[in-house]
């Protein structure tokens, strides 16, 4: 049985890394396929889903880990891109986060971050990682119909 490919980056929460992190979904989601609008948004869901394991995981504590997990299914031609995103931080109920479309948020600067995830991939979960912190799991499939692309 083969293995799906996985490129593992773990890194101290330092905003330096963004980038980093761009470039490495990036060029993953070209090896898939998708096109550069699907791969625009795939960044933005990856992006956004850093900041959050940098700002409110992890606290801006720098000696903290964000590992993310960038996975190609199936291995020979693949058309799948999962994106695990884990901090070390204390977590949080995703049913607790405030809706950003009510009136009264509207216009709040921040608070929109896993509505875009939610809105950019075809599938988000989040919940305790098995080792600890939180864990934001991401899914984006080639030809998939969603309103992102």
């Amino acid at each position: 049985m083969t293995r799906d490919p996985v490129v593992r980056l773990a890194f101290r929460s330092h905003f330096d890394m963004l980038d980093f992190v761009q470039v490495v979904s990036d060029e993953l989601g070209k090896i898939i396929g998708f096109d550069g609008d699907s791969i625009h948004w795939i960044s933005v869901a990856v992006r956004e889903s850093v900041i959050n394991a940098i700002k409110h995981g992890n606290q801006d504590i720098e000696d903290k880990l964000v590992t993310v997990e960038f996975t190609l299914a199936p291995p020979a031609e693949p058309t799948r891109l999962t994106v695990r995103v884990v901090d070390q931080g204390e977590g949080f109920d995703p049913v607790e986060i405030a809706d950003p479309l009510a009136p009264e948020n509207l216009l709040k600067s921040s608070g929109r971050g896993i509505f875009f995830m939610r809105s950019l991939m075809d599938d988000v979960r989040m919940g305790r990682a098995p080792e600890g912190g939180m864990e934001v799991v991401m899914v984006k499939t080639l030809g998939a119909d969603s309103e992102s692309g």
